[in-house]
Protein backbone atom coordinates (compact mmCIF):
# COMPACT_ATOMS: atom_id res chain seq x y z
CA UNK A 1 0.00 0.00 0.00
CA UNK A 2 1.13 3.49 -0.99
CA UNK A 3 0.18 5.44 2.72
CA UNK A 4 0.44 9.45 3.66
CA UNK A 5 0.55 9.53 7.46
CA UNK A 6 -0.24 12.91 8.37
CA UNK A 7 0.78 13.31 11.94
CA UNK A 8 0.41 17.05 14.81
CA UNK A 9 4.00 15.84 15.55
CA UNK A 10 7.79 14.34 14.28
CA UNK A 11 7.86 11.64 16.48
CA UNK A 12 11.38 11.51 17.31
CA UNK A 13 13.93 11.74 19.42
CA UNK A 14 11.06 8.98 21.62
CA UNK A 15 10.47 11.49 24.86
CA UNK A 16 6.91 10.51 24.86
CA UNK A 17 4.20 7.55 24.26
CA UNK A 18 2.98 9.45 21.29
CA UNK A 19 6.14 9.44 19.47
CA UNK A 20 7.31 5.93 20.85
CA UNK A 21 3.82 4.35 19.03
CA UNK A 22 4.05 6.18 15.99
CA UNK A 23 7.86 5.64 15.41
CA UNK A 24 7.17 2.29 16.24
CA UNK A 25 4.11 1.73 13.57
CA UNK A 26 6.36 3.36 10.83
CA UNK A 27 9.11 1.23 11.29
CA UNK A 28 7.05 -1.74 10.98
CA UNK A 29 4.94 0.00 8.22
CA UNK A 30 7.94 0.87 5.49
CA UNK A 31 9.37 -2.82 5.73
CA UNK A 32 5.77 -4.30 3.44
CA UNK A 33 4.54 -0.35 2.23
CA UNK A 34 5.86 2.98 0.85
CA UNK A 35 5.10 5.29 3.77
CA UNK A 36 5.44 9.68 3.58
CA UNK A 37 5.10 11.31 6.85
CA UNK A 38 3.87 14.96 6.57
CA UNK A 39 4.11 16.43 10.36
CA UNK A 40 4.61 19.36 12.25
CA UNK A 41 8.19 19.75 13.46
CA UNK A 42 8.80 21.36 16.94
CA UNK A 43 11.71 24.26 16.90
CA UNK A 44 13.28 22.30 19.28
CA UNK A 45 13.74 19.11 17.15
CA UNK A 46 17.24 18.66 15.09
CA UNK A 47 18.42 18.18 11.23
CA UNK A 48 19.06 14.96 12.54
CA UNK A 49 15.62 14.09 14.07
CA UNK A 50 14.02 14.83 10.65
CA UNK A 51 16.79 12.20 9.20
CA UNK A 52 16.07 9.17 11.60
CA UNK A 53 12.28 8.97 10.65
CA UNK A 54 13.84 9.68 6.37
CA UNK A 55 15.90 5.89 7.79
CA UNK A 56 12.43 4.34 7.59
CA UNK A 57 9.71 6.38 5.47
CA UNK A 58 10.11 6.74 1.55
CA UNK A 59 9.38 10.60 2.28
CA UNK A 60 9.47 12.86 5.10
CA UNK A 61 8.36 16.87 4.97
CA UNK A 62 8.32 18.47 8.77
CA UNK A 63 6.62 21.89 8.69
CA UNK A 64 7.57 24.31 11.57
CA UNK A 65 5.01 23.77 13.82
CA UNK A 66 3.20 27.19 15.12
CA UNK A 67 3.62 28.83 18.17
CA UNK A 68 0.77 27.62 20.52
CA UNK A 69 0.81 30.15 23.81
CA UNK A 70 1.01 33.43 20.61
CA UNK A 71 -1.00 36.53 20.34
CA UNK A 72 -2.69 35.40 17.13
CA UNK A 73 -3.51 31.83 18.57
CA UNK A 74 -5.00 33.07 21.50
CA UNK A 75 -7.25 35.75 19.14
CA UNK A 76 -8.14 32.84 16.78
CA UNK A 77 -9.53 31.18 19.78
CA UNK A 78 -11.51 33.61 21.45
CA UNK A 79 -12.78 34.86 18.28
CA UNK A 80 -13.74 31.41 16.24
CA UNK A 81 -15.34 28.29 17.07
CA UNK A 82 -11.84 26.38 17.27
CA UNK A 83 -10.84 25.50 20.64
CA UNK A 84 -7.00 26.42 21.97
CA UNK A 85 -5.98 23.23 20.91
CA UNK A 86 -6.76 23.46 17.05
CA UNK A 87 -6.29 27.13 16.46
CA UNK A 88 -2.24 25.86 17.55
CA UNK A 89 -2.55 23.58 15.10
CA UNK A 90 -4.06 25.38 12.12
CA UNK A 91 -1.25 25.29 9.76
CA UNK A 92 -0.88 26.65 6.17
CA UNK A 93 2.21 25.27 5.75
CA UNK A 94 1.07 21.66 6.53
CA UNK A 95 -2.03 22.13 4.77
CA UNK A 96 -0.80 23.13 1.58
CA UNK A 97 2.35 20.36 1.85
CA UNK A 98 -0.68 17.90 2.06
CA UNK A 99 -2.87 19.05 -0.67
CA UNK A 100 0.53 19.04 -3.09
CA UNK A 101 1.19 15.33 -1.90
CA UNK A 102 -1.94 14.29 -2.41
CA UNK A 103 -1.73 14.54 -6.30
CA UNK A 104 0.62 11.73 -5.86
CA UNK A 105 -2.46 9.15 -5.78
CA UNK A 106 -2.11 7.41 -1.84
CA UNK A 107 -4.15 4.49 -1.50
CA UNK A 108 -5.08 5.87 2.33
CA UNK A 109 -4.49 8.30 4.64
CA UNK A 110 -3.55 7.74 8.06
CA UNK A 111 -3.76 10.73 10.41
CA UNK A 112 -2.73 10.93 13.92
CA UNK A 113 -4.72 13.02 16.11
CA UNK A 114 -8.15 14.98 15.08
CA UNK A 115 -6.54 18.49 16.02
CA UNK A 116 -4.65 18.22 12.36
CA UNK A 117 -7.95 17.07 9.91
CA UNK A 118 -8.98 20.17 9.74
CA UNK A 119 -5.54 21.18 7.69
CA UNK A 120 -6.70 18.12 4.95
CA UNK A 121 -8.82 19.61 1.95
CA UNK A 122 -12.31 20.84 2.78
CA UNK A 123 -13.82 18.60 0.54
CA UNK A 124 -13.20 15.19 1.79
CA UNK A 125 -15.21 13.41 -0.58
CA UNK A 126 -12.71 13.25 -3.12
CA UNK A 127 -10.05 11.41 -0.80
CA UNK A 128 -8.32 8.47 -0.13
CA UNK A 129 -10.14 6.36 2.62
CA UNK A 130 -8.95 8.41 5.79
CA UNK A 131 -8.36 6.54 8.90
CA UNK A 132 -8.42 8.61 12.09
CA UNK A 133 -6.10 7.42 15.13
CA UNK A 134 -6.90 9.02 18.59
CA UNK A 135 -4.37 8.63 21.35
CA UNK A 136 -6.72 9.89 23.94
CA UNK A 137 -10.48 11.62 24.01
CA UNK A 138 -9.36 14.76 23.67
CA UNK A 139 -12.24 16.20 25.45
CA UNK A 140 -12.23 13.58 28.71
CA UNK A 141 -8.12 15.06 29.36
CA UNK A 142 -8.98 18.30 29.71
CA UNK A 143 -12.31 17.11 31.53
CA UNK A 144 -10.20 15.98 34.18
CA UNK A 145 -7.85 18.56 33.87
CA UNK A 146 -10.76 21.18 35.21
CA UNK A 147 -12.07 18.79 37.64
CA UNK A 148 -8.46 19.33 39.64
CA UNK A 149 -8.01 23.28 38.72
CA UNK A 150 -8.47 26.31 40.47
CA UNK A 151 -12.01 27.05 40.54
CA UNK A 152 -11.79 30.25 39.43
CA UNK A 153 -10.34 28.83 36.05
CA UNK A 154 -13.10 26.17 35.44
CA UNK A 155 -15.58 28.20 33.37
CA UNK A 156 -13.05 29.58 31.03
CA UNK A 157 -11.82 25.89 30.57
CA UNK A 158 -14.94 24.85 30.07
CA UNK A 159 -15.80 27.17 27.45
CA UNK A 160 -12.48 25.60 25.74
CA UNK A 161 -13.39 21.79 26.51
CA UNK A 162 -16.72 22.10 25.05
CA UNK A 163 -15.32 23.74 21.78
CA UNK A 164 -13.02 20.62 21.84
CA UNK A 165 -15.85 17.81 22.18
CA UNK A 166 -17.69 19.73 19.00
CA UNK A 167 -14.53 19.37 16.69
CA UNK A 168 -13.44 16.06 18.15
CA UNK A 169 -16.92 14.47 17.59
CA UNK A 170 -17.28 16.16 14.35
CA UNK A 171 -14.22 14.32 12.74
CA UNK A 172 -15.11 11.29 14.47
CA UNK A 173 -17.43 11.51 12.28
CA UNK A 174 -15.99 12.80 9.02
CA UNK A 175 -13.00 9.90 9.33
CA UNK A 176 -13.96 6.69 7.31
CA UNK A 177 -12.23 4.58 10.30
CA UNK A 178 -11.35 5.64 13.24
CA UNK A 179 -8.97 4.08 15.84
CA UNK A 180 -8.81 3.87 19.50
CA UNK A 181 -6.56 2.55 21.63
CA UNK A 182 -8.70 0.87 24.07
CA UNK A 183 -11.94 -0.48 24.80
CA UNK A 184 -13.35 2.11 27.20
CA UNK A 185 -12.66 4.55 24.64
CA UNK A 186 -13.91 2.82 21.66
CA UNK A 187 -17.62 2.72 23.80
CA UNK A 188 -17.77 6.33 23.70
CA UNK A 189 -16.73 7.18 20.07
CA UNK A 190 -20.60 5.82 19.72
CA UNK A 191 -19.08 4.35 16.28
CA UNK A 192 -20.11 0.18 16.03
CA UNK A 193 -17.00 0.38 13.22
CA UNK A 194 -14.05 1.79 15.25
CA UNK A 195 -11.32 -0.23 16.20
CA UNK A 196 -9.20 -1.00 18.95
CA UNK A 197 -5.34 -0.91 17.88
CA UNK A 198 -3.78 -0.62 21.37
CA UNK A 199 -0.09 0.90 22.45
CA UNK A 200 2.66 -1.57 22.20
CA UNK A 201 5.74 -1.67 24.05
CA UNK A 202 9.25 -2.94 22.29
CA UNK A 203 9.77 -6.21 24.02
CA UNK A 204 13.43 -6.78 22.59
CA UNK A 205 14.26 -3.70 24.94
CA UNK A 206 12.04 -4.28 27.88
CA UNK A 207 12.86 -7.10 28.74
CA UNK A 208 12.51 -9.25 32.13
CA UNK A 209 14.68 -8.59 34.78
CA UNK A 210 16.17 -11.29 36.54
CA UNK A 211 16.74 -11.37 40.33
CA UNK A 212 20.98 -10.99 39.06
CA UNK A 213 19.80 -7.67 36.63
CA UNK A 214 17.94 -6.23 39.55
CA UNK A 215 20.51 -6.25 41.43
CA UNK A 216 23.20 -4.93 39.45
CA UNK A 217 20.72 -2.19 38.73
CA UNK A 218 20.94 -1.81 42.61
CA UNK A 219 24.51 -1.99 42.99
CA UNK A 220 24.91 1.55 41.30
CA UNK A 221 22.70 2.94 44.29
CA UNK A 222 23.30 2.68 47.84
CA UNK A 223 22.79 -1.45 48.43
CA UNK A 224 19.90 -1.04 51.18
CA UNK A 225 18.07 1.62 49.14
CA UNK A 226 14.98 1.33 47.29
CA UNK A 227 13.78 3.83 44.76
CA UNK A 228 9.82 4.11 44.07
CA UNK A 229 10.19 6.15 40.21
CA UNK A 230 7.25 8.30 38.66
CA UNK A 231 8.72 8.98 34.67
CA UNK A 232 7.28 11.30 32.52
CA UNK A 233 6.78 14.06 30.47
CA UNK A 234 6.08 16.91 31.97
CA UNK A 235 4.54 19.21 29.39
CA UNK A 236 1.50 16.70 29.58
CA UNK A 237 -0.97 17.95 32.29
CA UNK A 238 -1.54 14.31 33.67
CA UNK A 239 1.64 13.38 34.21
CA UNK A 240 2.04 17.19 35.86
CA UNK A 241 -1.46 16.36 38.41
CA UNK A 242 0.20 12.93 38.92
CA UNK A 243 3.27 14.12 40.56
CA UNK A 244 1.55 16.72 42.59
CA UNK A 245 -0.54 14.26 43.58
CA UNK A 246 2.06 12.22 44.91
CA UNK A 247 4.31 14.99 46.78
CA UNK A 248 1.59 16.41 48.28
CA UNK A 249 -0.90 13.45 49.69
CA UNK A 250 0.93 10.27 48.94
CA UNK A 251 4.38 10.26 49.51
CA UNK A 252 3.98 12.49 53.31
CA UNK A 253 1.46 9.39 54.05
CA UNK A 254 4.10 6.60 52.79
CA UNK A 255 7.00 8.16 55.09
CA UNK A 256 5.21 8.40 58.04
CA UNK A 257 5.16 4.72 57.98
CA UNK A 258 8.06 3.59 56.98
CA UNK A 259 10.44 1.92 59.24
CA UNK A 260 14.48 3.51 58.93
CA UNK A 261 15.09 -0.37 60.03
CA UNK A 262 13.81 -1.40 56.48
CA UNK A 263 16.08 0.42 54.44
CA UNK A 264 16.75 3.88 53.00
CA UNK A 265 13.20 4.69 50.73
CA UNK A 266 13.54 6.99 47.69
CA UNK A 267 11.08 8.50 45.40
CA UNK A 268 12.86 9.34 42.23
CA UNK A 269 11.20 11.71 40.09
CA UNK A 270 12.55 11.13 36.59
CA UNK A 271 11.54 13.54 33.32
CA UNK A 272 13.01 16.63 31.30
CA UNK A 273 12.36 20.43 32.33
CA UNK A 274 10.67 19.56 35.65
CA UNK A 275 9.04 22.66 36.14
CA UNK A 276 10.10 24.67 39.17
CA UNK A 277 6.74 24.96 41.05
CA UNK A 278 7.03 20.71 41.35
CA UNK A 279 10.51 21.17 42.69
CA UNK A 280 8.97 23.56 45.11
CA UNK A 281 6.34 21.27 46.29
CA UNK A 282 9.21 18.96 48.22
CA UNK A 283 12.74 19.81 49.67
CA UNK A 284 12.49 16.75 51.61
CA UNK A 285 15.51 14.37 51.51
CA UNK A 286 13.68 11.15 50.32
CA UNK A 287 13.03 13.07 47.46
CA UNK A 288 14.90 12.84 44.58
CA UNK A 289 14.00 15.29 40.98
CA UNK A 290 16.21 14.02 38.32
CA UNK A 291 16.44 15.69 34.89
CA UNK A 292 19.52 13.85 33.73
CA UNK A 293 18.50 10.46 34.24
CA UNK A 294 20.02 7.72 31.62
CA UNK A 295 18.44 7.93 28.34
CA UNK A 296 17.45 4.47 27.76
CA UNK A 297 14.47 3.98 30.27
CA UNK A 298 15.03 0.01 30.54
CA UNK A 299 18.28 1.28 32.80
CA UNK A 300 15.73 3.48 34.98
CA UNK A 301 13.62 0.19 35.68
CA UNK A 302 15.96 -1.66 36.07
CA UNK A 303 17.41 0.72 39.27
CA UNK A 304 13.87 0.87 40.62
CA UNK A 305 11.76 -1.16 43.17
CA UNK A 306 8.49 -0.24 41.69
CA UNK A 307 6.41 2.39 39.59
CA UNK A 308 4.06 4.68 41.25
CA UNK A 309 2.11 6.26 38.69
CA UNK A 310 -1.23 7.69 39.73
CA UNK A 311 -2.86 9.06 37.11
CA UNK A 312 -6.00 10.90 37.81
CA UNK A 313 -6.25 13.04 34.27
CA UNK A 314 -5.73 11.63 30.87
CA UNK A 315 -6.44 8.39 28.62
CA UNK A 316 -5.67 5.96 26.54
CA UNK A 317 -2.82 3.51 27.51
CA UNK A 318 0.12 4.55 29.71
CA UNK A 319 3.56 3.67 27.89
CA UNK A 320 5.24 3.98 31.27
CA UNK A 321 3.05 1.49 32.47
CA UNK A 322 3.33 -1.10 29.47
CA UNK A 323 6.92 -0.33 29.72
CA UNK A 324 7.58 -1.18 33.47
CA UNK A 325 5.23 -4.25 33.68
CA UNK A 326 7.48 -5.31 30.57
CA UNK A 327 10.24 -4.93 32.25
CA UNK A 328 9.01 -6.76 35.74
CA UNK A 329 9.03 -3.75 37.79
CA UNK A 330 5.23 -4.07 39.99
CA UNK A 331 3.33 -0.75 39.19
CA UNK A 332 1.03 0.98 41.58
CA UNK A 333 -1.50 2.88 40.00
CA UNK A 334 -5.29 4.15 39.40
CA UNK A 335 -8.05 2.54 38.08
CA UNK A 336 -7.74 5.52 35.12
CA UNK A 337 -3.99 4.53 34.64
CA UNK A 338 -4.67 0.89 34.23
CA UNK A 339 -7.57 1.56 32.09
CA UNK A 340 -6.44 0.63 28.33
CA UNK A 341 -4.67 -2.52 29.88
CA UNK A 342 -6.31 -5.76 30.45
CA UNK A 343 -4.48 -6.38 33.82
CA UNK A 344 -6.24 -7.09 36.92
CA UNK A 345 -5.67 -5.69 40.37
CA UNK A 346 -3.63 -7.99 42.68
CA UNK A 347 -2.59 -9.76 39.95
CA UNK A 348 -0.78 -7.69 37.00
CA UNK A 349 -1.04 -4.46 39.20
CA UNK A 350 -1.73 -2.81 42.09
CA UNK A 351 -4.98 -0.36 42.16
CA UNK A 352 -5.98 2.61 44.61
CA UNK A 353 -7.72 5.67 43.83
CA UNK A 354 -7.03 7.38 47.03
CA UNK A 355 -3.88 8.85 48.76
CA UNK A 356 -4.57 6.37 51.20
CA UNK A 357 -5.91 3.69 49.12
CA UNK A 358 -2.02 4.29 47.04
CA UNK A 359 0.29 4.44 50.15
CA UNK A 360 -0.81 1.97 51.41
CA UNK A 361 -0.37 -0.21 48.21
CA UNK A 362 3.14 0.62 47.50
CA UNK A 363 3.95 -0.19 51.83
CA UNK A 364 2.47 -3.98 50.88
CA UNK A 365 4.66 -4.13 47.75
CA UNK A 366 7.59 -2.94 50.17
CA UNK A 367 7.12 -5.89 53.08
CA UNK A 368 5.56 -8.55 50.61
CA UNK A 369 8.07 -10.20 48.83
CA UNK A 370 6.36 -12.67 47.34
CA UNK A 371 3.05 -10.52 45.78
CA UNK A 372 6.67 -8.22 44.72
CA UNK A 373 7.36 -11.77 42.50
CA UNK A 374 3.95 -12.35 41.28
CA UNK A 375 3.15 -9.11 40.06
CA UNK A 376 6.38 -8.88 38.16
CA UNK A 377 5.84 -11.67 36.40
CA UNK A 378 2.25 -12.06 35.54
CA UNK A 379 3.08 -8.17 34.07
CA UNK A 380 5.54 -9.05 32.45
CA UNK A 381 3.79 -12.20 30.58
CA UNK A 382 0.80 -10.10 30.38
CA UNK A 383 2.64 -7.59 27.79
CA UNK A 384 4.76 -10.29 26.15
CA UNK A 385 1.64 -11.68 25.34
CA UNK A 386 -0.77 -8.47 24.17
CA UNK A 387 1.20 -5.66 23.19
CA UNK A 388 3.79 -6.34 21.37
CA UNK A 389 4.50 -3.83 18.16
CA UNK A 390 4.21 -6.85 15.59
CA UNK A 391 1.03 -7.42 16.74
CA UNK A 392 -0.35 -4.14 16.60
CA UNK A 393 0.43 -3.07 13.28
CA UNK A 394 -0.86 -6.40 12.05
CA UNK A 395 -4.17 -5.08 13.78
CA UNK A 396 -3.22 -1.51 11.78
CA UNK A 397 -2.86 -3.39 8.43
CA UNK A 398 -6.36 -5.09 8.81
CA UNK A 399 -8.04 -1.65 9.21
CA UNK A 400 -6.40 -0.17 6.29
CA UNK A 401 -7.56 -2.98 4.19
CA UNK A 402 -11.27 -2.66 5.30
CA UNK A 403 -11.62 0.75 3.23
CA UNK A 404 -9.22 0.71 0.90
CA UNK A 405 -11.37 1.35 -2.12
Amino acid sequence: MKILVVSSYLPYPLFSGGHIRLYNILKLLSKKHEITLICEKRSHQKKEDVEALQKICKKVIAVPRNTQWSLSTILKTGFSSYPFLLAGHANSALGEAINSELKNNYDIIHVETFYVMHNLPMNMSGLPPVVLVEHNIEYLVYERYANHANPLLRPFLSIDIAKIKKWEKYFWKKADRLVAVSEEEKKLMNRDDAVVVPNGVDTTKFKMRSSSAGEAGREKLKIDEKRILFIGDFKWIQNRDAVEFILKDIWPRIMSKWQIKNGILKLWIVGRSIPAEIKALSNDDSVLFDENAPVNTAEIFSRSFALLAPIRVGAGTSYKILESMASGLPVVTTSLGIEGVIGKDKEHALIGNTSEELAAEVLELLTNKKLYNMLSENGSDLVRKNYNWDAIVEKLEKVYSSVIR
